[in-house]
């Protein structure tokens, strides 16, 4: 299977105050990676981690400051303008359109800086109207777009010039729920057109939902890579028991934590009360309906059993920390 972009040994670093108390933060550190030629592709990552970083360098935007980065078969330091036209590039956050312009005017520019005039253009311009369903509001001014349409005007004009590749920084950010589906099924119609996609996101569901694979990043390094399920055997997800956790006392989520059905425990506040994660080490249900029963007499619940998801491997990879390798968290490296 041929790479559509491949990263060796990259690492990128800014520097940071003035000339004589410079000092470099480093971004990226020896990151490897290989995306497949089709693939929809997904790199998560808490704030911070590099995610960003990495899609500017692959975007030629950036250089790295170590390693080698090829895009479709080109280096991006020795061919930046072969990539460019190669790609297509929608950044999170509503720059890169001009808002007293209409939808049409702007990809009517975009065309132009992709030499795409005359006819030829004019057609183009029509169809991805169409893929994005925006083609009724063609021409009202920018500045009257909802964010989900934003989106949408932002990955037409990513696909106006027919990419290879398009690198996609959280598109869904700050979108209400019908426009993130919308946005969604696009960028899957988009992939399924022949055109790979690499995706970042903080939405373990759309991940979940989209990617064919994935790396997380955390502090710079991949510390997992895989498909979903690769990413949720490597972190031994297994069943996990969730609910609603009013009022606990401290020693009360200590009996839970030390229950021998429990291996891990996450608490988190939705509207101002408690719910409760547990991941379980163990299948067996004698034990499990033994810790079930002893959050009921807690006031815990109603509590449900689930399967485990992306999102439970995805913390529980970022909460191995900044210290622990890849091969401490899913026992194999990466």
């Amino acid at each position: 299977m041929t790479e559509a972009v491949t990263l060796e040994r990259v690492s990128h670093s800014y520097a940071r105050g003035r000339e004589r108390r410079r000092t470099h933060r480093r971004v990226l550190n020896d990151i490897e990676l290989a995306v497949p030629e089709g693939s929809l592709f997904g790199l998560l990552g808490p704030n911070g981690a590099g995610k960003t970083t990495a899609i500017k360098i692959i975007s030629t935007l950036l250089l790295p400051t170590a390693g080698s980065v090829r895009v479709l078969g080109r280096d991006v330091t020795r061919s930046p303008g072969d990539v460019r036209r190669d790609i297509g590039l929608v950044l999170g956050g509503d720059r890169g359109l001009y808002d007293r312009l209409s939808g049409h005017d702007n990809l009517r520019y975009f065309a132009e800086l992709y030499g795409l005039g005359g006819r030829a253009g004019a057609r183009r311009i029509d169809e991805v109207l169409e893929i994005v369903e925006m083609a009724d509001h063609r021409h009202t001014r920018v500045e009257r777009y909802s964010r989900g349409m934003r989106q949408r005007l932002h990955i037409a004009r990513g696909i106006l010039h027919r990419p290879r590749l398009l690198l996609l920084d959280e598109p869904s950010i700050g979108v209400d729920p019908v426009g993130a589906r919308r946005l969604r099924a696009l960028v899957r119609e988009v992939n399924q057109g022949g055109t790979t996609v690499v995706l970042t996101t903080h939405y373990m569901f759309e991940a979940e939902e989209l990617v064919d694979r994935l790396a997380i990043v955390d502090h710079g390094r991949i510390v997992a890579r895989g498909s979903v399920d690769d990413i949720r055997k490597a972190a031994r997800v297994g069943e996990v028991l969730e609910g609603p956790a009013p009022g606990l006392t401290e020693p009360e989520l200590d009996r839970i934590r030390t229950h021998p059905a429990t291996e891990g425990m996450e608490i988190a506040e939705h509207g101002g009360r408690q719910r409760l994660t547990l991941r379980l080490a163990t299948g067996d249900d004698r034990r499990v309906q033994a810790l079930t029963e002893l959050l009921g007499s807690l006031g815990a619940g109603p509590i449900v059993r689930r399967g485990g998801t992306l999102e439970d491997a995805y913390v529980k990879i970022v909460q191995a920390g900044p210290g622990a390798s890849v091969k401490d968290v899913s026992g194999t490296p990466a």
